[in-house]
């Protein structure tokens, strides 16, 4: 059974600077499908990385990487990680990927309240890109006011 994406919304997230976030208006039981994840469907190669900043990457393999970057209607890009660079005591992921037949959805793993945020890992490899890029901009930043 799914969750209806009516009882979905989007809204400021929890998380200091991480702009929108996936919102419950009902409750969500664990091991609920809450949404698929949906976007562009193409390879590694030719996915639009931009400059490693395209942070709406689904990597499934090689030949399938989904890419909801220009997807602004699909709400399941608005999903955070709780274990993110900035954390806030007390909140942690509360669901988490499922890819089916190269289709990825987002499961409970936990019993969510109605008006909670909802929060699914990345993965230690996103973090590393990001944490990547950051350090560059920083470099960036440094060597431009020298």
């Amino acid at each position: 059974m799914n969750l209806s994406e009516k009882k979905l919304v989007v809204k400021e997230s929890m998380l200091p600077g991480a702009g929108k976030g996936l919102f419950t208006e009902e409750f969500i039981e664990k091991g609920l499908c809450i949404i698929e994840y949906k976007g562009t469907v193409t390879t590694w190669k030719n996915v639009d990385h931009d400059d490693g900043k395209n942070a709406y990457i689904f990597y499934v393999n090689r030949n399938h990487v989904t890419d909801a970057k220009n997807h602004l209607h699909e709400l399941a890009r608005y999903v955070n990680d709780a274990k993110g660079i900035k954390q806030v005591k007390g909140i942690s992921n509360n669901a988490e990927y499922v890819v089916v037949k190269k289709r990825i959805f987002i499961y409970a793993i936990k019993n969510i309240p109605a008006g909670a945020e909802i929060f699914v890992g990345y993965g230690k490899g996103y973090w590393d890109t990001i944490r990547a890029y950051i350090k560059e901009a920083s470099q960036r930043s440094i060597e431009a006011t020298v």
